[in-house]
């Protein structure tokens, strides 16, 4: 699940307006809180987890030398990021209380206290970075069909010059 919060801390950073949310019921967001509270495990190994695909972010932001957006990262994203974690932690659980009942979510709860489930939030931080790793070599697998197409849909619609 830390891929999650991988995923919505990049999203945060490029577009905060598209993270606004109805209020879920009380008694949810309580339970809810309590899973993410379990879910969110080592602060430290899910920041060093981050430290590499947001030093990427920073190059396609205007870093482009790596040791320059590393500095950057370690100096001043993931520092911010750190500072203002629990909004993140926060979003996550109205989130969660909005997707799920009070009942799954005493059972997903229940869940992170078993060997399984503790076993399950150890493995997080190298589960979420095979996840990144996996998504963008797809994507680069993909990215010449995907220009190609979007090339000829283009021009068949006559959007192109």
């Amino acid at each position: 699940m830390r891929l999650g919060f991988v995923v919505t801390a990049l999203s945060l950073l490029v577009a905060p307006a598209a993270y606004a949310q109805q209020p879920a019921d009380p008694a949810a967001l309580e339970a809810a809180k309590a899973v993410v509270a379990k879910m969110q495990g080592d602060r430290t190994a899910l920041f060093a987890s981050m430290a590499d695909p947001m030093v990427g972010y920073v190059q396609q932001a205007g870093v482009p030398d790596r040791e320059k957006a590393n500095a950057v990262v370690r100096e001043v994203v993931l520092p911010l990021m750190s500072d203002h974690y629990d909004e993140l932690l926060a979003i996550t659980a109205q989130s969660f209380a909005q997707a799920l009942n009070p009942a799954d979510l005493h059972a997903i709860s229940a869940f992170y206290d078993t060997p399984a489930g503790r076993a399950l939030l150890k493995a997080q931080p190298q589960l979420a970075q095979a996840q990144v790793n996996g998504i963008s070599q797809w994507m680069a697998r993909l990215a010449p069909e995907l220009q190609a197409k979007v090339a000829a849909t283009a021009k068949a619609h006559g959007w192109t010059k």
